[in-house]
């Protein structure tokens, strides 16, 4: 299928690793022009690197999405290299494995400036030009924690309840604009990050090194689903890509959840 995307301009917010970097790689190879973005001045460049060796074009911004100054300084860099934007993916978040009686109420207010109002600061910076264009794609990686939490982060779970409630705000604020709202929804996803933490699981449970091995005894034993497996970086790349393209006119205020059918269980 022909997504439509060559000369589309995109950002993606915490794009240096993990998903991210896979939803910015997937918009490059379909044509888009991609800033990448996130606090890791070496892991951007490789990334830009990455995408210009395969023949695509990118740029990254470093900055901090905790504050309005960097919000500006990203926003203008954006406008100033791109001329305008058309796709903005607020994908940077953090996870910190806290339960209830761990985290504090200033931790809580922490995940919450990072996971909900980073992304409130993005969709104000940009939505005012992305208006004058009468098109666009806003999108918010959430995850299924969002819709069925867990006791081991209570704060997470919280904030990605949010992304997918403000999705659907924003689609009903932004009816008739020609700008469509989604949220995508992962659940267990391959990322280095994943791996590794559940690499220290299967050290306490001598399940060995292989990490094949490793992710089968956690989708029987721990994160079961209908998949049996993790999905990987390049599954949620190309939804977010299909979501961000012309192809999806008629799809807005969605919460697309990709996680093997694991909320079936």
């Amino acid at each position: 299928m022909e997504l439509n995307l060559k000369g589309k301009k995109a950002l993606v917010t915490g794009s240096n690793s993990g998903i991210g970097e896979g939803i910015a790689k997937c918009l490059a190879m379909e044509g888009a022009v991609v800033i990448i973005h996130g606090r890791n001045k070496k892991e951007l460049q490789r990334v830009v690197n990455d995408i210009t060796n395969a023949g695509g074009e990118a740029y990254f911004i470093e900055g901090d999405l905790r504050n309005d100054v960097d919000v500006i300084k990203i926003h203008d860099f954006t406008l100033k290299t791109l001329t305008q934007l058309d796709i903005l993916v607020n994908n940077a978040g953090i996870f910190p494995k806290k339960g209830w009686l761990q985290s504090s109420p200033d931790e809580w207010l922490d995940i919450f400036n990072v996971n909900v109002v980073s992304m409130v600061r993005m969709i104000q910076a940009f939505l005012p030009q992305m208006k004058t264009l009468g098109w666009g794609r806003i999108i918010q990686i959430a995850s299924v924690a969002g819709i069925s939490p867990s006791p081991d982060l209570p704060a997470y779970g919280a904030t990605k309840a949010a992304n997918i409630n403000m999705t659907i705000s924003l689609a009903k604020e932004l009816a008739g604009t020609g700008i469509t709202v989604n949220t995508v929804s992962p659940g267990p996803i391959a990322t280095k990050g994943t791996e590794n933490l559940f690499m220290e699981v299967a050290m306490e449970k001598n399940w060995g090194t292989e990490w094949k091995t490793i992710e089968k005894k956690i989708t029987q034993q721990m994160l079961p689903n209908l998949a049996g497996r993790f999905g990987t970086i390049e599954e949620v790349g190309k939804l977010v890509t299909f979501l961000a393209s012309p192809e999806a006119d008629y799809i807005t205020a969605a919460n697309f959840r990709i996680d093997g059918g694991r909320l079936v269980h």
